[in-house]
């Protein structure tokens, strides 16, 4: 039931498509597919990733940091060996992975500094 009633709105919504972007739409990538809009949603980690850039360095968690890199990283070059080529989810997947490193490198960088200044002379 729920297939038929998607399949009737995607085709009653394709209607109003402008011919220009029809190419678009019926790719296979495109926006009927779920490989269009999980990309889309996941630009919210990438916002909230430059939103944490204001955070201070001590209040980083490596490890929620690395992971999210890694997935990241790993995502990123999935998004290229899958068919059809994925460059929306290569894209979004490329900045998450780029800010967490960015995070995990200054919080090594905080805790180093921090160990160093305790270190008696």
């Amino acid at each position: 039931m729920s297939s038929a009633l998607y399949q009737s709105s995607m085709r009653t919504i394709g209607k109003f498509v402008p011919e220009k972007l029809q190419p678009l739409w019926k790719h296979p990538a495109g926006p009927q597919t779920i490989f269009f809009w999980a990309p889309a949603f996941k630009w919210g980690l990438v916002i909230a990733g430059l939103g944490d850039l204001q955070r201070p360095a001590d209040k980083i968690s490596i490890s929620q940091s690395s992971a999210l890199g890694l997935t990241g990283i790993i995502w990123t070059r999935y998004s290229l060996a899958i068919i059809p080529k994925n460059y929306s989810l290569f894209s979004v997947n490329l900045f998450v992975a780029l800010t967490a490193v960015y995070q995990v490198a200054r919080a090594i960088k905080y805790q180093t500094e921090q160990k160093s200044q305790t270190v008696p002379n």
